[in-house]
């Protein structure tokens, strides 16, 4: 009893103290570190955020503080916990992702609420990686006027955005969103976007979702918060105060032609009708494309582009304006002026003229704003079909056309209405991009391609189950469109989907000849699904087509659950690449037609390859005996350079294992040591069948390399498969 009155006097202390923060924290960070660290686990979540300075100071650690918190709040154990360096960072940005969507109540537990402690506040600084989902509530949420300085604050720390499972939303909430995009990507520090199980995609707000992370912004309007534009875009807007003069006689010839187009209307009275019924069913695409069709340097651009372009159809580079011929040009250019002035109508030649003798250096603003208030009656929700136009055409010709009708992909010009993307203003946009579950129309999958050919930011494009299709072409001509820009900065490509269009050998060449600059390829495929016969018609590009010998930048090259059973020859040429430094064949059928002398050639081309770092072979029915030959690789007379070695998922027992281990022992003391092999991946193998046969290979084995297993069942696995056949 002597013993525990002590402790617990300290502990009455120490919670005595903790609730008398507010007047004692100074002298509570100058404690000795054995009484700061019995009191800290005493105190909220706010005072123990400011007691990290102090804490590190005294030498102690708040981690374990950290992770008992998550315990008892969270309630769950995270994903990779074991990978989790900091809890402290891990708890706060969960925490403040369930307290934005509502999920969390802060006076459930005593530790998370305090008077002087704002959650959402407090927590965005930690904020890293957020996902919005359902109907956008966060997004409402975070751009609410008492929201400024979080939102200030994930501009600084946001680095992935997330979208899942959204749902169609109002044009409100679109707005917020808008806003949101703004701040985060363009004036912020998101890198990546990713959006992920989107069954019934809401084709504006995919578009605009996809604009917006390429660098372009959608309306006006929504870029005003509480009557004040983005203070950011203001401070750019004075940079650019120099191109005034010019605008504003461009402006005075813009408003002439207008004079000149009411007296051809009044002279006409059926014109007034036509326009009416145009913006009707024109009018959210001219809502959606103000900004870019609006500025007068889009009619400069598309006059300097016809005088100085010849008439072969050429598309100004990075821009939508195709020219033919200059007539054709100003035939559209008045057409989109047409549009633009009956969809603003009288209301905005009414406000230039009260403004004043400064009204034309906040036209082009007034103008955006203008169109953005008349847009009242909810246009974008008309219907499915007319949203699919408008959001494609907010984009559809915005890259000189890269997208050129290949497989279905049916071409398509600039309409009316439409202007260049180059005329536009444009942000700074993500270097990430995933599509996860999201299918892709032929609209948004050529709305998607515009944006790509020019999105020269972009490092990592993964496009997951979008049942692309005849589409793929799409993607191709944008791929091939960025990589001639020299600032081209894609090296990261993943595409998986149900089936491939063509033979996937042949996709995979089609991708290494529109980007060569690549680094990282990878494909996957249903092979229940595999169309291998198809060819996308009209593609001279993928027709007779073999792997290249040698892709300059190629580094890693994977291929999963596709059927290489028939491409010996084209496994064999990547095998010897003298450039590639991993190549993953996963679940790939490498050896169910082949014969002993396929395997033979697989083991002699890896030992005169020194370039190749990772060979990866799961799934592909090696067995026993395959897994010992594999051992040859490392023979005394291999410049092979191979490191890692990955065999999950192949019927290896214990016996063949142990096999495979005396082979390759036998080789590195032929070597004298030197043997560069260092990782082995065995998971899912049946190495339960002989538990003692296996841990002598395992002991054997990790005192040559690092070995990385299971303990999978593999009874159990086997019933699971009779149970589903």
């Amino acid at each position: 009893m002597a013993a525990e009155g002590p402790r617990s006097l300290f502990s009455l202390s120490a919670t005595a103290v903790s609730r008398s923060m507010a007047a004692l924290e100074r002298d509570v960070w100058a404690l000795p570190g054995h009484l700061l660290r019995g009191l800290l686990p005493l105190l909220t979540v706010f005072h123990l955020e400011r007691a990290e300075g102090a804490a590190q100071r005294a030498g102690l650690s708040t981690q374990p503080i950290w992770r008992k918190l998550w315990d008892d709040v969270m309630k769950t154990r995270p994903p990779n916990s074991e990978s989790i360096t900091c809890w402290r960072k891990k708890f706060l940005e969960t925490f403040f992702s369930n307290v934005l969507h509502g999920v969390l109540d802060v006076s459930s537990d005593w530790r998370l609420h305090h008077h002087h402690f704002s959650p959402l506040l407090h927590s965005s600084p930690h904020v890293s990686q957020l996902t919005l989902c359902n109907m956008l509530q966060g997004a409402v949420e975070l751009t609410a006027e008492h929201n400024q300085k979080v939102l200030e604050n994930l501009a600084g720390s946001l680095r992935i955005l997330k979208f899942q499972h959204l749902l169609s939303s109002d044009q409100s909430i679109r707005c917020s969103l808008v806003l949101l995009l703004h701040r985060l990507i363009h004036h912020g520090s998101v890198s990546q976007v990713s959006m992920y199980s989107w069954p019934v995609p809401d084709t504006v707000l995919l578009v605009l979702i996809l604009s917006m992370s390429a660098g372009f912004w959608r309306s006006g309007n929504a870029l005003m918060y509480h009557s004040s534009l983005c203070g950011f875009c203001r401070e750019e807007g004075k940079a650019q105060s120099q191109e005034l003069p010019r605008a504003q006689a461009e402006r005075s010839c813009y408003d002439e032609r207008e004079r000149s187009s009411d007296e051809n209307q009044r002279a006409c009275p059926s014109a007034p009708e036509e326009a009416d019924t145009e913006v009707n069913e024109c009018g959210a695409d001219a809502y959606l494309n103000s900004v870019l069709s609006s500025s007068p340097l889009h009619y400069r651009a598309c006059e300097e582009a016809s005088s100085k372009v010849p008439c072969d159809h050429t598309s100004v580079e990075g821009g939508s304006c195709c020219i033919s011929d200059q007539p054709s040009c100003q035939r559209v250019l008045r057409k989109t002026r047409r549009r633009l002035k009956s969809a603003v109508g009288k209301k905005r030649r009414c406000l230039r003229r009260s403004r004043g003798p400064h009204a034309d250096s906040e036209d082009l603003y007034d103008f955006v704003f203008t169109v953005a208030k008349e847009d009242n009656s909810g246009l974008l929700n008309k219907n499915s079909a007319t949203e699919g136009e408008n959001a494609e055409n907010w984009t559809s010709s915005s890259s000189g056309s890269p997208c050129n009708g290949h497989a279905g992909c049916k071409k398509r010009g600039g309409s009316a209405g439409i202007s260049s993307l180059k005329a536009a203003h444009r942000f700074r946009s993500v270097s990430t991009l995933e599509l996860f579950s999201i299918p892709l129309t032929g609209e948004t999958c050529r709305t998607l391609s515009n944006l790509l050919s020019s999105w020269v930011s972009l490092e990592n494009l993964v496009l997951s189950y979008n049942g692309l299709g005849a589409n793929i072409s799409c993607i191709l001509s944008a791929l091939r469109a960025l990589s001639r820009h020299s600032d081209c900065h894609l090296h990261v490509l993943r595409v998986s989907d149900i089936f491939s269009h063509m033979p996937c050998m042949e996709l995979v060449c089609c991708i290494l000849s529109a980007s060569p600059q690549l680094r990282t390829l990878s494909v996957s495929f249903d092979l229940k699904n595999q169309l291998e016969g198809n060819r996308p018609e009209g593609n001279p590009t993928c027709s007779e087509v073999e792997i290249p010998e040698c892709n300059p930048n190629l580094k890693k090259l994977s291929f999963h659950d596709v059927n290489l059973a028939e491409h010996q020859k084209e496994v064999l040429l990547l095998l010897q690449d003298p450039i590639l430094q991993e190549i993953t064949f996963s679940f790939c059928r490498l050896f169910e037609s082949s014969t002993t002398e396929f395997l033979s050639e697989i083991i002699n081309t890896v030992k005169r390859n020194s370039a190749l770092k990772s060979l990866k072979l799961p799934g592909n029915r090696l067995g026993n005996h395959r897994l010992v030959a594999l051992a040859d690789i490392f023979s005394e007379d291999s410049s092979s350079s191979l490191c890692q070695l990955d065999v999950s998922s192949n019927c290896i027992k214990p016996d063949g294992l142990l096999e495979f281990t005396k082979k390759l022992e036998g080789y590195i003391q032929q070597r004298g040591g030197q043997i560069q092999f260092t990782h082995l991946r065995l998971f899912q193998n049946w190495l339960d069948q002989d538990a003692e046969t296996a841990q002598e290979a395992l002991r054997r084995l990790k005192a040559v390399c690092s070995v990385v297993n299971d303990s999978w069942d593999s009874s159990q696995a086997f019933a699971d498969y009779i149970s589903v056949m």
